[in-house]
């Protein structure tokens, strides 16, 4: 049976405080826990004054401590900007709170030039994405060699039980460098339009399967798929909540026209130009859209076709409610077929 779980940015919605936004997420993930997902993780986003996610581990400490048995992660920690050892420092601490309950997604997106200066202009060097990984592996493991050049760092607390731990990609590459280390592979249909993502997905599907070495961090090889989903009680509801949705990805200025995630109204009324007509037709390849049943079969579709153990949604819906009712309606959804 496909596991379902929660991708989430904490977003701001229209005439909301920040305040609200993060209760908000608070509230979802309550709500996801309730209806039985498997995870809820929390992205890392930097700049963009919708999303709030901007420091995923402190939400996390706080989603862990208003929930009490679903998992909480990263989706993800954007490891180029951060030290191994403060990333493995922050999760220790949680994995010491909340043991068993932490999961530990990392990726290598640098976001955009101005952020990618501001997080990084006194480094003298980027160390190679797998090599920071081992690290990682190794400060929150306790097991680096002798000869390692930080053997004799250890990054507390001491812990009893590991964080699991995923690469979030788009690629191939990433998919052979997971199975290599031991560590999920969680793939996103959603970052780019991307006519070959299907066949992208399957190709780093076998190669992650074929290649896959267990590790302490996970016994077993695990794939999900992340994907952005608008769900609605009607056809024409899912359509309303998509097109807002539409508009969003559009992303314009760096995803900063937007103050708040638009709502229906503002993407109705949004004097669209025949360029992002087009934009918004391809980008409809990033997303499923209609009601519950119809987002079920697609994401099962896929996860098939991918031969994915997991789904992670992305409910990127304008209201909270709308939220919680479209991840409600999916869990019900899953549970009859």
């Amino acid at each position: 049976m496909i596991k379902l779980s929660v991708l989430d940015y904490a977003q701001i919605d229209e005439h909301e405080t920040p305040t609200q936004a993060l209760n908000n997420t608070v509230s979802l993930a309550q709500c996801a826990e309730q209806l039985g997902y498997h995870r809820f993780w929390v992205a890392e986003h930097h700049n963009v004054p919708a999303f709030l996610s901007s420091s995923p581990e402190v939400l996390m400490m706080h989603l862990l401590n208003h929930t009490s048995t679903i998992s909480i992660g990263s989706g993800g920690v954007m490891l180029p900007h951060y030290a191994p050892l403060k990333v493995a420092e922050n999760f220790k601490i949680l994995s010491r709170l909340f043991p068993g309950r932490v999961d530990l997604g990392i990726g290598n997106t640098k976001g955009t030039r101005i952020v990618n200066h501001a997080l990084n202009e006194t480094k003298k060097r980027f160390l190679d994405y797998k090599e920071a990984i081992q690290d990682l592996q190794g400060f929150i493991a306790d097991d680096f060699p002798e000869e390692h050049r930080h053997h004799e760092v250890k990054a507390n607390p001491a812990i009893d039980q590991l964080p699991t731990m995923w690469v979030l990609s788009t690629s191939v590459d990433s998919a052979n460098m997971a199975a290599e280390l031991g560590i999920g592979y969680c793939y996103g249909f959603f970052p780019y339009a991307n006519r070959d993502a299907l066949k992208t997905a399957q190709e780093a599907s076998q190669v992650y399967r074929s290649n896959f070495k267990p590790s302490g961090f996970m016994e077993q090889a695990q794939i999900s798929i992340a994907v952005f989903a608008c769900i609605g009680d009607t056809p024409e509801e899912a359509e309303a909540f998509g097109r807002a949705l539409d508009l969003w990805l559009l992303g314009t200025n760096n995803f900063s026209e937007h103050l708040t995630y638009p709502s229906i109204d503002t993407a109705n009324q949004y004097p669209y130009s025949d360029e992002e007509k087009q934009r918004i037709e391809n980008n409809r390849s990033r997303m499923v859209v209609g009601t519950a049943e119809q987002v079920r079969d697609q994401l099962l579709e896929q996860a098939q076709q991918v031969h994915a153990d997991e789904v992670l949604v992305i409910p990127l819906m304008p209201g909270i409610e709308n939220r919680k009712a479209g991840l409600k309606s999916l869990a019900q959804a899953f549970d009859n077929i």
